[in-house]
């Protein structure tokens, strides 16, 4: 594929993102210093959709499936919480009362949502049936903040047992998290931290089943620069268990229009580079 037409389209595919994906705006309330909003018009259709249907049996079966209703759905997400709710910050604990819980709509505002992997064999956590506990975490980059929505499985059935909130330099993926918000906020920094090149692949335009293949020199960066979410991100730990991983795969996933991309990035010595984009 000549070097010409793979520049076009590769721009092309991260122009989509940037136009149905990410930019931040202000809004009101304690948690909301800032939210990406994206595709928000698709996200709001999707969640009347949901709203105005009862929950299938079998979404219990996948999280995902799960919680997607449950954030649109307010009457399904009181009936899948267990109240009294035990909510900790810091040091802080309190049980909370079913007339003091404020509907959570979670990453059905902004059309898209996060994930963040050390391999691609945790990805596939994504689609087991056999998991009990999941938690979804809602990490503040600039207060350096992590709140944890904690799910169980009880006989059958997904319900919300504990919100916890702590400091960013407690979590598992500390040191990722801290050079993703410069990452994603400083050009400067950025370019510094892209490998030589970065290897992207993708569908073939011209071809449903195939995959194309390239290369983007750093130089040619700004060209592609995706916007990134970097406000607060949000990221589902279906179990995968963290380690001091030297590699990191971050995921943004729309909610109504199927796109996906993927970022790799691997950690030499003490530094992170971005390596790879894959859609």
């Amino acid at each position: 594929m000549k070097k010409g037409f793979l520049f076009v389209v590769i721009a092309f595919t991260l122009m989509m993102w940037t136009t149905t994906g990410c930019s931040d705006k202000k809004a009101s309330g304690a948690d909301s210093a800032m939210i990406d909003s994206t595709d928000t018009a698709a996200a709001d259709t999707l969640e009347q959709l949901i709203s105005e249907q009862p929950m299938p049996k079998a979404a219990d079966e996948l999280f995902d499936d799960f919680i997607f209703n449950f954030a649109a759905n307010k009457k399904l997400q009181m009936k899948r919480i267990q109240f009294p709710l035990k909510v900790v910050n810091g040091k802080t604990e309190k049980m909370l009362n079913k007339g003091q819980w404020k509907m959570e709509h979670f990453f059905m505002n902004q059309g898209y949502y996060t994930l963040i992997f050390d391999n691609r064999r945790q990805m596939n956590l994504v689609k087991d049936t056999s998991i009990n506990h999941v938690v979804v975490e809602k990490i503040y980059l600039k207060r350096k903040k992590v709140k944890q929505y904690v799910f169980n499985r009880i006989n059958g059935q997904w319900m919300l047992v504990e919100v916890n909130t702590g400091a960013m330099y407690q979590n598992n993926n500390a040191s990722f998290l801290n050079f993703y918000q410069k990452f994603a906020t400083d050009s400067a920094y950025q370019t510094r931290h892209l490998d030589n090149p970065i290897h992207f692949s993708g569908p073939d335009p011209d071809d449903d089943f195939s995959t194309m293949t390239g290369d983007i020199a750093p130089e040619t960066w700004p060209a592609f620069a995706l916007e990134l979410p970097s406000g607060f991100i949000y990221n589902i730990m279906y179990g995968q268990k963290y380690t001091q991983s030297n590699q990191k795969i971050f995921v943004m996933r729309g909610i109504a229009n199927g796109m996906e991309m993927e970022l790799t990035f691997r950690r030499h010595g003490k530094e992170w580079k971005l390596t790879k984009l894959s859609e």
